[in-house]
């Protein structure tokens, strides 16, 4: 576990940089969870990455018994405009997504919804976030044979219309009218896009 989360962290400083803070938490029943920030002052944004939910596969939740070696692995990667809101109070929600394996036995993929049933930060209009595809800021990372490798999944905040609009229409279709609408997913104090 330790040997997979030094590789992890290894490569989230590679693409990201040196991270300017870090925050643990550790919940009832779950390894603890790290949230590290990466300030990107070239491009105005912060990044706040997750260390600790590949430590484990993730497994079926209706499987009669864990796999410990094989089974998905993922990190969560939040990428907001910096000093538009206080973002920082968004590490113990990103914990908390990140436990969601361990806590409800939840496999995370692209597509899915995640809801923390409170604000993301302080003023934010956004409780649950659209799991989007990686590859894109951070690579995948290839453990060795058995383990599969972890996989950095981006999240983009979802208002609540745009969460219900997804369930019903799915996670493309909300995607292209982030696309068509010009969205700045980056921006912490977005309105809901219109979903007419």
């Amino acid at each position: 576990m330790a040997e997979v989360l030094a590789l992890v962290e290894a490569r989230l400083t590679t693409a990201l940089g040196e991270p300017d803070a870090r925050a643990a938490v550790t919940f009832l029943g779950t390894d603890r969870i790290e949230v590290l920030r990466f300030t990107d002052g070239d491009q105005g944004v912060v990044r706040y990455a997750t260390l600790g939910m590949s430590a484990s596969p993730m497994s079926d939740p209706t499987a009669a018994l864990a796999d410990p070696v094989k089974g998905p692995r993922a990190e969560l990667v939040l990428t907001v405009r910096a000093g538009r809101a206080d973002t920082d109070k968004a590490l113990r929600p990103l914990a908390v997504l990140a436990a969601s394996p361990q806590v409800e036995g939840v496999v995370v993929a692209p597509g899915a919804s995640l809801d923390v049933g409170e604000a993301l930060w302080p003023g934010a209009p956004f409780t649950s976030v659209l799991v989007a595809e990686p590859g894109g800021l951070v690579e995948d990372l290839d453990l060795d044979e058995p383990l599969d490798p972890v996989r950095f999944l981006p999240l983009l905040p979802m208002t609540q219309n745009e969460a219900a609009w997804k369930r019903v229409h799915g996670a493309a279709a909300l995607q292209e009218k982030w696309l068509n609408r010009g969205t700045d997913l980056r921006d912490p104090l977005r309105r809901s896009v219109p979903l007419d």
